[in-house]
């Protein structure tokens, strides 16, 4: 009984898990920092800089007119959110390798998609840069779940296809 519940008990414990991490570090964030605000965590390194990201990842599409950025930014996630869920619905009830990737990436997307509904953008904070030389956008707890949510996914590809190409001659010398 618990086995076939499984891949839900995932999906609802990650699900939770980072949308409330999420909100809650971005609530932190909201409530002491004033924006662009930024304290050295680790000198020449790491930064926690308070920013309003109204584009996509990085910053992507921020200076798009907001007639189409708004709703873009609304439509989009929700449609990814379907088809994810349609794709989770799909995968083998003990899969918890792919149930906690696509658990990732609700979560992430669900955490964003409360931001842009709420305030019109998303607040991020975590500022990695290489001291003056190289500055990496910043992002958030959700950005982050997502990220390694779709980095299990990839690695999953990469780790089937390498299997199913090391089986595939071995399968046809037995067929002969």
């Amino acid at each position: 009984m618990m086995k076939g519940k499984l891949k839900y008990l995932i999906l609802f414990a990650v699900t939770v898990f980072v949308v409330g991490l999420d909100q809650w570090t971005k609530s932190l964030v909201i409530n002491r920092f004033r924006l662009g605000e930024s304290i050295s965590i680790i000198e020449g390194f790491f930064s926690l800089t308070y920013v309003r990201n109204t584009g996509a990842a990085f910053g992507l599409l921020a200076g798009a007119h907001p007639a189409f950025r708004i709703p873009f930014f609304v439509i989009v996630p929700i449609i990814a959110l379907i088809a994810i869920g349609l794709i989770f619905k799909k995968l083998p009830v003990t899969d918890r390798k792919l149930s906690t990737a696509l658990s990732l990436v609700i979560g992430g997307a669900v955490g964003n998609l409360i931001d842009r509904l709420a305030l019109g953008y998303v607040v991020d904070f975590l500022d990695f840069h290489w001291k003056f030389l190289y500055h990496f956008p910043a992002f958030n707890v959700a950005d982050s779940a997502i990220c390694v949510g779709v980095g299990i996914l990839m690695l999953d590809l990469l780790t089937q296809e390498s299997f199913q190409k090391k089986e595939t001659p071995t399968d046809a010398s037995t067929s002969h």
